[in-house]
C-alpha cells in the first residue's frame, strides 16, 4: 500500500489512521478534516477505507452497532465497517463522501469514551477566558443560534456535537470537525468545562438551576451513544451522573441576540 494515501484524524487527542487506495479520496479528507490532521507514527487504532459504489434503492437504514467476541460490527445504508479494538485495527467499506466517515468516526470515538468516562453530546461548545462552555438541547433549542452570537473573544468548538473527556483534575471539551447548520468546522482547541447550559428560547434572557435528577435525564437524552450494550450503556450513566456531581448544569432560556452571552461566565 502506498504511504502517501495516509492520513490521520485527531480529535480529542485520539488519533485514528485512515489507509485508502484512492489519492483523490484522501486528499477529500484531507481538506474535510484540515484542522483536525495528525501525525500518523503512533495512531490508536487504523482502518482500512474500502470504496464502493453509493446504495441506488435510496432507502435509509439508521445505524446499528453490536459487538460480537470481542469485535464491533458498525453498518448503516451508506456504510459496513468492522473495528477489533484490541488488535487496534478495523475495515470501512463505504462510498466515497466524507459524510459516512464523519459516522463511523462519530460511534468509534463514543465507544472508546464511554470506557473512559467521557462522552459525545448533541451540543454546542465555546471557550471562553480560557474555559469552556457547553449549550445543549434537542433539535431546535438554540444550539446554532447561541453559536450564532458567540462573541469576539470567544472560541467556537462546535456547533452541533461536543466531545467530553474526562481527566484526572475533572472534564475537558475539545473541537471537533462535526459542523451543524452553521457548516463551520469548529477548532481544534480544549479547555476546562465551566458549566453546562440546557437551551431553550423565550421572550428574555434568564437562568434558572436544575434539579440533579432532571439534570441527568437531560443529559442522558443529548448523549450520542448507538451501540446497544448493556455495559456501556451503564458505563455512560455513570458518566452523566458523576459529570452532574462535578459540572455547574443550569437552564438558559435567551432571546436570539447578544447579550445572552452577558449570562455566561
Amino acid at each position: 500500500m502506498n504511504r502517501s494515501h495516509e492520513i490521520s484524524v485527531e480529535i480529542g487527542g485520539l488519533p485514528i489512521l485512515l489507509r485508502t487506495h484512492d489519492p483523490s479520496f484522501k486528499e477529500m479528507l484531507a481538506d474535510r478534516y484540515a484542522k483536525f490532521l495528525g501525525g500518523s507514527a503512533d495512531p490508536r487504532f487504523e482502518f482500512e477505507v474500502d470504496l464502493i459504489p453509493p446504495p441506488t434503492d435510496g432507502e435509509e437504514e439508521d445505524a446499528h452497532v453490536e459487538v460480537r467476541e470481542r469485535n464491533w460490527y458498525l453498518k448503516r445504508g451508506d456504510f459496513r465497517a468492522h473495528w477489533d479494538p484490541d488488535a487496534r485495527r478495523g475495515t470501512i467499506r463505504q462510498s466515497a463522501n466524507p459524510y459516512s466517515l464523519d459516522s463511523v468516526l462519530r460511534i468509534v470515538h463514543t465507544l472508546v469514551l464511554a470506557r473512559e468516562g467521557g462522552f459525545l453530546l448533541h451540543a454546542a461548545s465555546a471557550i471562553r477566558n480560557g474555559r469552556a462552555f457547553l449549550f445543549s438541547g434537542v433539535s431546535g433549542a438554540g444550539k446554532t443560534t447561541i453559536s450564532s452570537l458567540i462573541p469576539q473573544d470567544a472560541t467556537l468548538l462546535t456547533d452541533e456535537i461536543s466531545y467530553i473527556r474526562r481527566g484526572a483534575t475533572g472534564y475537558e471539551a475539545c473541537g471537533t470537525p462535526f459542523a451543524g447548520e452553521l457548516a463551520r468546522v469548529g477548532e481544534n482547541q480544549a479547555a476546562p468545562i465551566a458549566g453546562l447550559y440546557f437551551l431553550a428560547k423565550g421572550p428574555e434572557n434568564k437562568l434558572e438551576q436544575v434539579a440533579t435528577a432532571d439534570a441527568v435525564r437531560s443529559l442522558m437524552r443529548n448523549i450520542l451513544f448507538f451501540a446497544e450494550d448493556v455495559e456501556l450503556v451503564n458505563l455512560i450513566f455513570q458518566a452523566a451522573c458523576e459529570f452532574v456531581e462535578r459540572v455547574p448544569v443550569r437552564r438558559l432560556t435567551f432571546f436570539p441576540d447578544e447579550r445572552v452571552w452577558g449570562l455566561i461566565r
